[in-house]
């Protein structure tokens, strides 16, 4: 595998970038598609995908920086270098929501079932970013002796850590659990008439993935016998329960209205 997906001279795209467009593209398409069941207008969802992505990727970056600080002195420049990977999920997570949350407040929307439609659309960014971190080769797994471990390249930051051993290819297994979220999350959204269902039921199930996969990855450190991913995974999974009991509680809605 390589982390460089074109490479003429000194211009060079990397599988990173290239999935992390595939995702964003991906996610919009699936809003704008799923828009009128939040009574959304076509500008407003695409306002909505604008904020979300820009939050989202910030988000990540700085809670990646934050965490992994000590690999950046020297090298400060690198800071802004995403295209070589480097997002930690939660940290644009967290931040998207909060920026959706407030054009939602500003703009008199339904906040939660903006967030509901947004669910498919998340899992689906996700996976393409999960298998960019497989062809990057950051958030790598465990030594394994089973058949779907991976090898990879010589100098490369795993083989740094495991030096010639198969790992647990962790980015893929994330990638194909948000594939079969997002099929999920589809269904809720479009047929369960409940709000906040699909989001409390993202919540729960990316929660406890997140936390299960965790066991897995040979580059977090751990406090307490936990990673940080996993102890976010326990509030955000929690999170979901009272999201999801809440909607549950809720009238049915009439069906969506049409808007354009």
């Amino acid at each position: 595998m390589s982390p460089i997906a074109i490479q003429i001279g000194e211009f060079t795209i990397r599988w990173y970038g290239v999935m992390a467009a595939i995702g964003f593209l991906a996610a919009s398409i699936l809003i704008n598609w799923n828009r009128k069941e939040a009574k959304l207008t076509s500008d407003q969802a695409a306002n909505l995908v604008f904020i979300a992505m820009i939050a989202g990727v910030l988000g990540a970056r700085i809670f990646y920086v934050i965490q992994f600080a000590s690999q950046f002195r020297g090298h400060w420049i690198d800071i802004i270098r995403i295209d070589k990977g480097g997002l930690v999920f939660y940290g644009g997570f967290i931040l998207a929501i909060i920026s959706i949350y407030v054009y939602c407040r500003m703009a008199k929307l339904d906040i939660i079932k903006v967030f509901d439609i947004f669910t498919p659309a998340m899992s689906f960014a996700h996976a393409c970013g999960r298998v960019g971190c497989f062809l990057n080769g950051c958030c790598f797994g465990t030594v394994t002796t089973s058949a779907v471990g991976v090898k990879y390249p010589v100098y490369s930051e795993p083989y740094m850590r495991y030096p010639g051993a198969s790992l647990h290819p962790v980015q893929l297994y994330e990638a194909f659990f948000n594939i079969i979220l997002c099929g999920i999350m589809i269904y809720l959204v479009r047929k369960v008439r409940y709000r906040g269902v699909p989001m409390g039921a993202y919540f729960i199930g990316y929660g406890v993935m997140r936390f299960i996969i965790e066991f897995f990855r040979g580059d977090n450190a751990k406090m307490l016998g936990l990673t940080i991913a996993q102890y976010i995974g326990i509030g955000v999974t929690a999170a979901g329960v009272v999201i999801l009991l809440y909607g549950l509680k809720r009238k049915v809605l009439p069906e969506t209205e049409e808007t354009v």
